[in-house]
């Protein structure tokens, strides 16, 4: 019912004993052959994926989808160094932001738990993931409705449109499984490093110089490509955590969302995002977002800015024709 030889048995990893990966018993008694089973074994990589996949499981323990530390950069820094609140923030963590940690077998043999788990196709391994079933599965209520169209009256990405391009055609496996060997060199959050992919490592013509295009002669340096090719994307307001006390499930809401496409400017102005100008979205983070969890637990709330730097994500809904956009107001400006 969850394995399908005719399909598993014949690729590598059909040639493997089940226990070698799931322990367990070999007997035709499921209640015996469950004896000490390991649903998932990926989730030690080194253990159980090392033998054969030496180069990422050295990397994935410090990667973002491994860590989530770009949730805890973020909450360090609204929260400062106050330590009496480190339990509840850490209990609210483990409940709402751990949930998106993945292992390596939630994007190659099943769907990650936290949208409903369920292996692909007969426990098949898949070496590219099914991008609806495991990128977009998680990455879906903005990026995913906004790349693939899903937003009435709204076009999706023209890389998905016209060349059905997937997410993996530009975020590479060492963007997902990381490249830090320790904890001392890992990324603090998605943002960190290096700008990759930039649209002009396809598109060299978009260089300045590199066309007769006057806007990319007038404003290549100063705003990102992003600010004249994308198109209107979410933002949201005011999420709150908390626990149901009917289903004691833990459970998040908005106060709003809605459709946005403002510019303002680059809040981390750097050498590798040397843009003045960006698309912003808006952060849905509030003072007051954990009070379930207790009183005043973000109180350094300013140190980071509510309206945030949208390039890299505003990058998944590219069209090519331009069209005008909406200048930040006085409120998105305020951050800068």
């Amino acid at each position: 019912m969850l394995v399908d030889s005719e399909k598993f048995m014949p690729t590598d990893h059909g040639q493997i004993a089940c226990v070698d990966c799931h322990n367990g018993v070999q007997s035709p008694e499921k209640e015996i052959a469950h004896e000490g089973l390991i649903a998932s074994p990926s989730a030690e990589p080194e253990k159980y994926c090392g033998d054969c996949h030496s180069d990422q499981t050295a990397t994935y323990p410090f990667a973002l989808h491994s860590t989530q530390q770009g949730y805890w950069t973020a909450i360090d820094s609204r929260a400062g160094n106050v330590p009496e609140n480190h339990p509840a923030l850490e209990e609210m963590f483990g409940n709402h932001c751990a949930t998106c940690h993945t292992t390596c077998g939630e994007c190659h043999v099943s769907q990650p738990k936290n949208v409903g788990g369920g292996l692909f196709t007969g426990h098949v391994f898949e070496k590219t993931p099914p991008m609806t079933r495991s990128c977009t599965a998680c990455h879906g209520s903005r990026v995913g409705n906004e790349f693939l169209g899903k937003n009435e009256g709204i076009a999706g990405d023209v890389h998905f449109r016209e060349a059905r391009m997937n997410c993996v055609k530009c975020h590479e496996g060492a963007d997902l499984h990381g490249t830090a060997t320790d904890a001392e060199t890992a990324e603090v959050n998605r943002l960190a490093g290096i700008e990759s992919p930039k649209c002009t490592d396809c598109h060299v013509e978009a260089i300045p110089g590199g066309d007769e295009n006057p806007m990319h002669q007038v404003h290549g340096d100063t705003l990102s490509c992003q600010v004249c090719h994308s198109v209107t994307y979410t933002s949201c307001d005011g999420c709150h955590v908390a626990v149901s006390e009917t289903s004691g499930n833990p459970f998040f809401e908005t106060e709003a969302t809605y459709q946005t496409f403002l510019i303002g400017r680059n809040p981390i102005q750097s050498e590798d995002r040397p843009y003045a100008y960006v698309p912003v979205r808006h952060i849905p983070v509030t003072e007051n977002a954990y009070e379930f969890y207790g009183e005043n637990l973000l109180p350094n709330f300013n140190a980071l800015p509510t309206w945030n730097y949208a390039t890299r994500i505003i990058s998944k809904r590219i069209r090519r024709k331009t069209h005008p956009a909406k200048p930040a107001t006085a409120e998105t400006r305020a951050y800068s």
